[in-house]
């Protein structure tokens, strides 16, 4: 049976720590090439550099090719139903990668698809960022159970993929953000429900940083929110990861975001350049976890329709 990443709700601890092993490997052994002779579809309905330059790369490193699909030359949902794509990609294609803006398109998706579908981003979730975010806290020598992520600002889909990853390894989560822009309820529910980590929702930034092995943060306003520019501005005063925001945190914390940054709104210069960043790191480590994502699904799915076609 065919395995999809659509959130980290889709992985257990097992899966997790495998795909942590993998990408150990991969990061070292460029003679791999599990993708040989296959092709991966790329739909993105949103502008990206990291997400698409590293899931390219990756796919060319592991033998593969890709096709990379806009909205403009495929119309999912308008010009083309969601269904029928899906099932043409699965006849051409080894694997899909979905950058979408609503998360019911991609379940959609990988529901009529029989090809792994994973996903790049939605306005839910961004699974394969905090991959590669955990991965680069267990670089750093930090991953242990308890671990503290204090993360500043909007509850947006990276947020929501941090709860859904403390549903699988034991971290302390704490989300500090004004009232109205907190995660998604539903998905902050299920991680609790997990009973695996700590969680806290909290208002004062100050307070959430206090005993921070890692201190994460991301912009205020994401794509397709423009509008809201000028109010978020406003409701996310005294969120800014400044100076002055991480004299109250450990001298020796992590300082993540997710990029693209909006230097001087949501992070300041001197943070994001200075030697607690390891910003770059993790952009990095997009690539060498998408690499190991890819491996296992498509793998499995290789393996099936083998056995599908002896049978």
């Amino acid at each position: 049976m065919k395995k999809d990443l659509l959130t980290l709700f889709d992985l257990t601890r097992k899966d997790l720590d495998l795909l942590f092993e993998e990408t150990d490997r991969l990061r070292h052994d460029r003679s791999v090439a599990p993708l040989r002779g296959q092709t991966v579809a790329m739909i993105f309905q949103k502008p990206s550099l990291r997400t698409r330059v590293s899931f390219e790369v990756g796919v060319s490193q592991l033998g593969g090719h890709t096709t990379f699909l806009s909205q403009e030359s495929i119309g999912i949902g308008t010009r083309e139903s969601v269904h029928d794509v899906a099932l043409l990609l699965s006849r051409y294609c080894g694997a899909l990668v979905a950058r979408l803006f609503d998360h019911r398109v991609l379940v959609d998706l990988a529901r009529f698809a029989t090809i792994p579908v994973i996903n790049a981003l939605t306005d839910l979730s961004h699974p394969c960022q905090v991959l590669a975010d955990l991965y680069t806290v267990r670089q750093y020598g930090k991953l242990k159970p308890g671990v503290t992520v204090a993360f500043i600002g909007d509850g947006n889909n990276v947020a929501n993929s941090w709860l859904e990853i403390s549903g699988l390894y034991p971290i302390r989560f704490i989300l500090a953000a004004p009232k109205g822009y907190q995660a998604d309820p539903g998905i902050v529910q299920r991680a609790r429900a997990a009973g695996v980590s700590s969680i806290e929702i909290v208002a004062d930034p100050q307070e959430a940083v206090r005993n921070a092995d890692v201190v994460y943060t991301d912009v205020w306003t994401s794509m397709g929110q423009e509008a809201e520019a000028e109010r978020r501005r406003k409701a996310f005063t005294g969120y800014q990861v400044s100076e002055a925001l991480m004299r109250a945190a450990p001298a020796d914390c992590l300082v993540m975001h997710c990029l693209p940054a909006h230097r001087g709104e949501e992070i300041t210069d001197a943070v994001i350049d200075g030697p607690r960043s390891v910003v770059f790191d993790q952009a990095e480590n997009r690539l060498h976890v998408q690499k190991a994502v890819l491996t296992a699904l498509c793998s499995q799915n290789h393996g099936d329709q083998a056995q599908g076609a002896e049978r």
